[in-house]
């Protein structure tokens, strides 16, 4: 197989693995499967242990998502969170008039009219990732739900020290973030999340005994605590003292929802997304354009004209139409039909466009695979959006809670309009890869708006160039942010025919900027499964602290 550009070499293994981003989370994972547990064990274990492990990036109050082959058929976890039945459209924009709402955005005020409050309680929707532990391993595991939460709940109580990446975000989210927000509800996520005032630094011990109380609350009632129990009275009872919205009856009325995963045939393999609320359909949508180029036939700077082209009007209409599909459905069916597709492609041209795609979204994510030796593959994706989410950390629970509800819109005509009980935009997706039906393995890429986008070159580094997991994460990625503006990894100008690319794409009349640093780019892991009943093969994301292990 090829080599890894990043010269790491994927991980093979006879009966089972766990892929993601941090290492001491991927064996929390494996050590679940040796005990003979399920990947779908293995995916929540693993899940758990991120929130602890990984903060800044994902944490017990946020959501989650995941994609499940059972070794037939593929099923759907829609475990997103509902707003407040408070929270309305003209509450929002009267609370927006305070200065505080937008101080985060670095002064931004130009955009005060379009843009959702980042951080504090207006931006906080009812916490999905307790109840999607529990549902995915209620429909899919084998070992008793308490034993998943060992580990997270030993590094909790008893500390871990901190991986280099995980070190580098959260030093500049006490820095940088926390200090500009100014409220009540802001101040216990310093007294959680930081040391003598500062962050940890890489390799330092650090422990949450909040959170490994809070972990054994969810774990011995199955996530009853959570959302009907003591945990839900103090998460409650601190918004209503510092200006929040979520009640327990909003907590008490959440659920999950299990979905059908939406497709589309790319060559001869098929590509799997949820469905919205996620923004997974924009890949999909790219892809059915993509298809229908040569792209071997094609030199770089063509190839990379039209993902990107392709990536705009994919994430236009994902954008125009993504909402909560129990208010407003999306078309999804006549978005997908192969014909759109070509309309759509015909409106590349030679140059670059500027299409109306709305305000790309970023945020802080994990993302991991797992497979097991029975044939059962999980894909799961969780988040708190922007970092540590909404920074309000109710006192004694040793959490933050998310911050998703930034992804409403403020356009009141807009599908996705902020309103009372309702999902908003999501930009968490986990994905699947199959071929004639059979199942090739789950995927998936962090990173906000990345997410389609890295979907989008793992599948053609996979399907097109014949890449293993680990060669198609390691190759130099782009990312489109806004208008013409594009960013390039410096491994894509590493060569002759890279620089001559970037070159022409700038003729063409992109925006291109060589990143000087890492970030935006995404983070994925990818499982594929081995012909013959081999095993399985994975890769792991090189730009971050993430492993594959396998037995």
């Amino acid at each position: 197989m090829p080599q890894s550009y990043a010269g790491r070499t994927p991980v093979y293994a006879p009966s089972g693995v766990v892929a993601t981003s941090q290492p001491l989370a991927a064996a929390a994972g494996l050590a679940v499967l040796r005990r003979g547990g399920t990947a779908a064990d293995a995916a929540v274990a693993t899940a758990i242990t991120l929130t602890v492990v990984q903060p800044g990036s994902n944490d017990i109050g946020g959501d989650l998502f995941a994609i499940v082959w059972d070794g037939s058929a593929l099923h759907g976890l829609n475990a997103s969170g509902r707003s407040p039945a408070a929270l309305t459209l003209d509450h929002v924009l009267r609370h927006r008039s305070d200065p505080s709402a937008i101080g985060a955005l670095g002064g931004a005020q130009g955009q005060a009219s379009t843009l959702m409050p980042p951080f504090g309680w207006p931006a906080v929707t009812v916490p999905g990732a307790p109840a999607g532990w529990r549902d995915l391993h209620a429909r899919f595991g084998a070992l008793p739900f308490a034993e998943l939460f060992a580990d997270a709940i030993g590094y909790a109580e008893h500390g871990y020290p901190v991986s280099p990446n995980v070190a580098v975000a959260w030093d500049r989210a006490a820095r940088v973030l926390h200090p500009m927000l100014d409220g009540p509800e802001f101040a216990e996520w310093a007294r959680v999340f930081t040391m003598d005032g500062r962050a940890p630094h890489a390799g330092q011990r650090w422990r949450n005994p909040d959170a490994a109380r809070t972990l054994r609350l969810i774990a011995e009632t199955e996530a009853e605590a959570f959302y009907r129990g003591e945990i839900a009275s103090a998460v409650a009872d601190f918004a209503a003292r510092t200006g929040g919205l979520i009640t327990a009856d909003d907590l008490d009325k959440h659920t999950s929802t299990w979905v059908d995963p939406i497709s589309t045939g790319y060559r001869d393999f098929e590509v799997w997304e949820l469905p919205p609320n996620g923004q997974g359909i924009a890949a999909l949508l790219a892809l059915n354009i993509i298809e229908g180029y040569d792209l071997g036939a094609a030199s770089l700077e063509q190839r990379l004209h039209w993902q990107i082209e392709a990536m705009k009007l994919g994430f236009a209409d994902a954008h125009a139409y993504v909402a909560d599909p129990d208010v407003v459905p999306a078309p999804v069916t006549d978005l997908l039909d192969k014909g759109y597709a070509a309309r759509r492609r015909a409106l590349i041209g030679e140059l670059a466009g500027t299409p109306s795609p709305g305000d790309p979204l970023r945020g802080g994510t994990v993302y991991l695979c797992a497979a097991d030796a029975h044939g059962m593959m999980v894909s799961l994706i969780q988040s708190n959006y922007m970092g540590f989410g909404s920074y309000v950390v109710v006192p004694g629970t040793g959490f933050g809670l998310q911050n998703r509800g930034a992804g409403f819109s403020l356009e009141p005509s807009h599908p996705n309009v902020v309103a009372p009980g309702k999902r908003p935009y999501h930009t968490i997706i986990p994905a699947f890869l199959t071929r004639g039906g059979a199942p090739v393995g789950p995927f998936g890429v962090m990173g906000g708006h990345m997410q389609p986008q890295g979907h989008v070159q793992v599948t053609l580094s996979t399907v097109d160039d014949g890449l293993d997991p680990q060669a198609a994460l390691d190759r130099p990625r782009w990312y489109w942010h806004a208008d013409r503006q594009v960013r390039v990894e410096p491994g894509l100008v590493a060569t002759p025919e890279g620089s001559a690319a970037i070159e022409g794409l700038r003729r063409r009349g992109h925006e291109v900027a060589v990143a000087t640093d890492g970030g935006g780019f995404g983070y994925g892991q990818a499982i594929w499964r081995l012909p013959d009943g081999a095993g399985y093969v994975a890769g792991s994301e090189p730009r971050a602290d993430g492993c594959a292990v396998g037995y």
